[in-house]
């Protein structure tokens, strides 16, 4: 088997019907399999799993996590049942169009330096995403996620690290990628490891493009192969109240503390 597409879905049942029917509709050439797996939902994402989606595509496994122990470890469970000799971690809000996974296997096949690639990501609008970024430092983090934002200093380290210098036009090797949309070699995986299960959510996508990297594998963006992605930062607020309340900045928070005790307060 060519590539197996591993979906985390909790509580975005909304976006499983789009996003499975556009890999089904557009997909070609390609042997693959499509596993979603879904991290205990409270939404009856299963029931809608079950009765809506698994009678009408042969393509799709469903996985049922015992209980939601976030991103790492749900994505983890996809990639243990997988068979596919690369593997396509996404989020359910990714909208696929033209036969772009066929490409992303292509591009991987001829490039066995690469260990981890990530495509260009498009808003709804059609304005692009910034997906691939260079190691973060604390300060960067920190102006992200407070309206220290505003500032000309704070946005010129942002824009640095987002690499707004660079018109993500070319395909090219970078420090990591957003772990929104990934696909990874069954090698590399095998050499490097699965993602960190001590990060329930962010940081783990950082810490394992870092391991591709210390393991001498690269990790690319691959500039000619687009993606819609509906996406939200959960984590950012604009309202300084609105931050330090947000449950999910300070997951972020945590997150970010197991990264740099790990690897360091520096880039």
């Amino acid at each position: 088997m060519d590539l197996s597409v591993i979906i985390l879905n909790y509580n975005s049942k909304d976006y499983l019907l789009p996003c499975i029917k556009g890999i089904v509709e557009y997909t070609q050439n390609l042997d693959y399999e499509i596993i979603v797996v879904d991290n205990a939902s409270t939404d009856n994402s299963v029931d809608y799993i079950e009765r809506k989606l698994l009678p009408s595509f042969s393509e799709l496994k469903l996985v049922k996590a015992k209980a939601n122990g976030g991103y790492a470890a749900g994505n983890n469970i996809g990639i243990k049942a997988s068979a596919g000799r690369y593997v396509l971690v996404m989020n359910p809000d990714i909208v696929v169009w033209e036969n772009s996974f066929k490409q992303m296997v292509d591009f991987m096949d001829s490039h066995q330096n690469v260990g981890m690639a990530g495509p260009r990501l498009l808003s709804p609008d059609g304005s692009l995403q910034y997906f691939v970024y260079h190691w973060p430092t604390p300060q960067v983090l920190l102006y992200r996620r407070t309206p220290l934002s505003r500032f000309k200093f704070a946005q010129k380290a942002i824009d640095k690290y987002l690499m707004k210098d660079w018109d993500h036009r070319d395909a090219r090797a970078v420090d990591w990628v957003q772990g929104s949309c990934v696909i990874v070699s069954r090698a590399a995986i095998a050499k490097v490891g699965l993602m960190d299960e001590r990060y329930f959510l962010y940081s783990e996508d950082t810490d394992w493009c870092r391991r591709f990297w210390q393991a001498g594998l690269e990790v690319w963006y691959m500039a000619d192969i687009e993606l819609i992605h509906y996406h939200e930062r959960a984590s950012a607020k604009n309202n300084i109240w609105q931050s330090i309340f947000n449950k999910m900045s300070w997951v972020h928070i945590l997150s970010s503390i197991k990264y740099f005790k790990k690897w360091g307060l520096t880039r």
